[in-house]
């Protein structure tokens, strides 16, 4: 038994460091005093993204980053050529990578309440709707996902 273990230890460690190069860095501006903004931060890291938190407020990556302020939320990502605005789920940021559609990004407006960041005891478990939106070239937006 103790032999199969480490044979299959052994077995797996040449795959260790390439799933870890594997992880996909998003870079995220965010106010330093923001608590949601660091839970989301949390959901992405539990969803196998590596993040790099830029404590300096999200204003002026969000502008050159080409998201419009109209769809500003309290953080902004930028991770493979895409922006990523407010409390986006890990899955649609997966699926933007995977898909890898001509547009500027992903935004959650605002901050609703269950969105990833903007759930949990705190907020009473409530759950509010709201909609992942696709942010294209010329500021005009389409919905890539719905959550209810």
């Amino acid at each position: 038994m103790q032999r199969r273990t480490l044979l299959a230890l052994a077995a797996s460690l040449p795959f260790t460091p390439l799933a870890l190069a594997a992880a996909p860095m998003i870079d995220i501006w965010k106010d330093p005093n923001c608590g949601c903004c660091q839970d989301w931060v949390k959901h992405l890291n539990k969803n196998g993204f590596a993040t790099r938190v830029h404590d300096e407020g999200n204003t002026a990556a969000r502008a050159r980053l080409g998201m419009p302020a109209k769809l500003g939320s309290c953080h902004t990502g930028q991770v493979g050529g895409y922006a990523i605005e407010g409390h986006v789920p890990a899955r649609e940021v997966q699926r933007l990578l995977k898909e890898k559609p001509q547009a500027v990004g992903l935004a959650v407006p605002g901050m609703p309440v269950g969105s990833p960041g903007m759930d949990g005891p705190a907020y009473g478990d409530q759950r509010d709707p709201y909609e992942v939106l696709l942010v294209l070239a010329d500021g005009s937006t389409r919905v890539y996902q719905t959550y209810r």
